[in-house]
């Protein structure tokens, strides 16, 4: 029987813990796309408790609590700390085959040194050992990334944003780049029930009232301009689904008026607006040089009651089906018909979508060695089943040795496991391959393919 969470977890073959251990595993992160706090960072926090850095705003372990009956109080209420860490704990064990599980354990063994098992029973014993080392000079927030050897963060920041903390880093000594990512959602998406106040915002910060759809993507412009005196270097876009649709000036700009003069445009009228912003937006991108993320298939907050209750982003949107494909072909071909699309990467929520973003990238290639990028298993889908399946489709229909690898999306800084995680699974997919004789086993090549995957095709991709 094999150990639980030994040093070769998950690598199943020779050639897999040889690529893992000589190669994958040194490599820095570039932890390119996450929700982190850079006010976090910049004050360098130091948390009190484990409940503080791994309960408090993950979603993914809210869930877990939620589908194993735990009251809410114990989730985002206002019980105890021990007492929310005691009722995870007690529902850790029944995750068998969940991610969660093998995350959690690595997270444990890797920062506080655990090496047992939680659960009710040792959940006391946990949260000592914890605890006790959270008080330690190198367990602050930079000191949790720097244990991790994590060379860049991309942050998820509001266009508003004046970047403070991004400014106030940069002005220290700490060696990890801290990038801002421009989300431009809240002006884009005029569904959300607070895009008027959003757009008076905006204008606030720009500092011009924006009457009209065009004063919109001035607006986002002059802040693109901003983000891209700050470091940025990618931008991302969280959509329900893709749209494409056509406007005219005329067309959109009274869809604008009608949302502002508080009446409700018709679905496809709000599709012309946000088709109109999305395009304008990847244009930007592309003369600066960013890479633009679209996130999709998300259906949000389908618990109305929840959302009225608990607000949103707490741990309730799940996988939506989607026409997102022929809306996503259009909006590329738009941009790539007058040479504006930038470096893109596409993240489905749903697994179904694997295929037809592998072959649709193809289309889409050019002179930048995988300019048009699958992203990584998102989400629901960043398991051991997901990333595997996510990097086969790749690999059947592109080229594995260009992608730019993993990812967090998370609001924790413990979740840099994540990355040994996929580091593992991904060693153990090309070390099968090798050893069925489906590929040379030429050793130092394939180091250079894993520590390519790993952090040195981000790298390239993002210009540092």
């Amino acid at each position: 029987m094999t150990p639980f969470l030994s040093e070769d977890f998950l690598l199943k073959t020779e050639t897999a813990k040889t690529l893992y251990h000589k190669y994958a595993a040194k490599m820095p992160i570039y932890d390119y796309h996450c929700h982190i706090d850079p006010k976090d960072i910049y004050e360098d926090t130091r948390f009190n408790n484990i409940t503080e850095v791994w309960l408090g705003g993950d979603h993914y372990k809210w869930r877990i609590m939620r589908s194993n009956g735990v009251s809410e109080e114990y989730i985002t209420g206002n019980k105890p700390d021990r007492e929310k860490f005691q009722k995870f704990a007690e529902a850790l064990p029944r995750c068998i085959g969940n991610p969660m599980y093998h995350w959690c354990h690595l997270e444990l063994k890797n920062f506080f040194g655990y090496t047992g098992v939680l659960n009710g029973d040792t959940a006391e014993e946990v949260w000592n050992i914890a605890n006790a080392k959270l008080k330690e000079e190198n367990f602050s927030a930079r000191g949790l990334i720097n244990q991790s050897n994590v060379a860049m963060i991309g942050t998820t920041d509001d266009p508003c944003s004046d970047l403070m903390y991004h400014k106030l880093i940069a002005e220290t000594d700490f060696k990890t780049k801290v990038c801002p990512t421009f989300r431009p959602d809240p002006a884009i998406n005029m569904l959300k029930p607070d895009f008027k106040e959003y757009i008076k915002k905006l204008g606030d910060t720009v500092g011009f009232e924006l009457k009209t759809a065009d004063d919109v993507a001035k607006a986002l412009s002059m802040r693109i301009e901003y983000f891209d005196k700050m470091n940025c270097r990618a931008a991302d876009h969280g959509l329900d689904y893709v749209m494409y649709r056509e406007s005219t000036a005329e067309e959109r700009n009274l869809t604008f008026r009608k949302a502002m003069n508080g009446e409700k445009p018709t679905m496809e009228e709000i599709e012309k607006y946000q088709t109109y912003l999305l395009l304008h937006c990847a244009k930007e991108y592309a003369r600066l040089g960013w890479v633009m993320q679209i996130h999709f298939s998300c259906m949000r907050n389908p618990n109305s009651k929840a959302l009225k209750t608990l607000g949103a982003d707490t741990g309730f949107d799940c996988i939506a089906v989607t026409e997102s494909c022929k809306n996503l072909f259009n909006v590329m071909d738009a941009l790539e018909k007058e040479n504006n699309l930038p470096k893109t990467v596409l993240y489905s929520l749903n697994p179904a979508d694997n295929e037809w973003i592998g072959s649709l990238i193809g289309a889409f290639q050019s002179e930048i060695p995988g300019k048009i990028q699958h992203g990584s298993a998102w989400w629901f889908n960043d398991n051991k089943i997901g990333m595997e399946n996510q990097i086969k489709s790749l690999a059947n229909l592109g080229i594995l040795g260009n992608f730019i690898g993993m990812l967090t999306d998370s609001r924790s800084l413990l979740s840099y496991a994540r990355h040994e995680y996929f580091r593992r699974i991904l060693c153990n997919v090309i070390g099968e391959w090798v050893e069925n004789g489906e590929y040379p086993c030429d050793m130092e090549y394939l180091g250079s393919l894993v520590e390519d995957i790993c952090s040195n095709n981000i790298k390239h991709y993002l210009n540092f």
